[in-house]
């Protein structure tokens, strides 16, 4: 797929939620945004970053930054879509927990999960 906004060449922002690791959150997965690399975290997590992100700039392809997966989000049309390959790494470190980050995910965590 060629869509304006998406940056193949653009890296991820970090290894986890940019807003969570700043404000001491946690996330349950985590989320790429394919135009500048945002790393935010999904719609199930306390902070759901990712829409956010999406609501501020507009960018609408985001992609999973979970290892073994590899599906997109168009925003726009609400659906799964399909996208290019990204710059490395596709997801977040395998030795990452999810959730995470490691020491910030409370033990009754399910309970917090937006459903």
């Amino acid at each position: 797929m060629t869509e304006a906004g998406i940056d193949v060449s653009v890296p991820p922002s970090g290894t986890g939620c940019a807003e969570c690791l700043r404000d001491g959150g946690w996330w349950a997965e985590l989320r790429r945004c394919a135009a500048c690399g945002h790393i935010g975290c999904c719609d199930s997590s306390p902070g759901t970053h990712a829409t956010a992100h999406y609501r501020e700039t507009g960018h609408r392809y985001m992609r999973t930054f979970e290892p073994g997966q590899s599906w997109w989000w168009d925003y726009e049309t609400e659906s799964v879509t399909a996208g290019p390959e990204l710059a490395p790494p596709q997801s977040h470190p395998l030795d990452q927990p999810t959730p995470g980050p490691a020491g910030a995910v409370p033990p009754d965590w399910p309970e917090h999960l937006h459903r």
